[in-house]
């Protein structure tokens, strides 16, 4: 049994990880569809852009998006003018999370959408269908097992960060304090390993049940495959 606390970091998480592959949805779909069907000037750049939040330090992330999202950031502070506050809140947890989600959900959509028949979507063109219409009756629903698996791994992933998010939203009981956190906090208290054994147990319930159902929806259930 978990303790109160340990049950709202469990929460936090699964809120956080939740809502971040929620609101990052239509900007992956959007980026994947024009990574995966347009050619443009800039490519390069934007896909080394795209991955840098998977090859820099997850503190130099979250660092990052303090300086630009904070009170005294440039965006931050215009935010604030408007009421909004993100930094050392749950809601900036989930932007740190989106942004560390955001380049493995982009990718897997992105190989999805390769591998949708071009010919189904020429042929539809022929007959008058327009680009969106396309995409909505032909490329979105032969690519939704892609897009799902996707959803699973940017979840996963989410849901395990730390560093973003520590260094964006801090470690703040009932509000910023996730499960990663609430184990590194553990493990510096003293008497706190208990807490550490039973959070890592859930932590691991949750990873391989992501990496299950992410394998499972990518291949296929095994036994509807028709034998070659």
């Amino acid at each position: 049994m978990l303790a109160p606390d340990e049950w709202q970091a469990l929460a936090l998480s699964l809120r956080v990880a939740l809502l971040s592959v929620l609101a990052s949805l239509p900007f992956a779909l959007a980026l994947a569809w024009m990574m995966s069907r347009r050619r443009f000037r800039g490519r390069l750049l934007l896909e080394s852009l795209l991955f840098l939040p998977l090859i820099l330090p997850p503190v130099v992330t979250g660092y990052a998006l303090l300086a630009l999202l904070g009170r005294h950031g440039p965006l931050g502070a215009l935010l604030e003018q408007a009421g909004i506050v993100v930094a050392f809140r749950w809601t900036g947890a989930v932007i740190a999370a989106a942004v560390m989600g955001f380049p493995l959900l982009v990718l897997t959509v992105r190989v999805a959408f390769d591998n949708v028949d071009r010919r189904l979507e020429a042929a539809a063109e022929t007959l008058g269908a327009g680009a969106w219409r396309r995409f909505a009756t032909i490329t979105l629903p032969l690519s939704l097992r892609g897009i799902a698996a996707g959803c699973v791994l940017a979840f996963a992933r989410a849901f395990g960060e730390f560093g973003a998010t520590i260094s964006f939203v801090s470690n703040i009981p009932g509000e910023t304090r996730t499960l990663p956190i609430a184990i590194y906090e553990l493990l510096n208290t003293p008497g706190g390993m208990p807490g550490v054994h039973r959070l890592a147990l859930v932590s691991l319930v949750v990873a391989l049940g992501a990496s299950a159902a992410a394998t499972f929806i990518a291949g296929g259930a095994p036994w509807r495959r028709t034998p070659a």
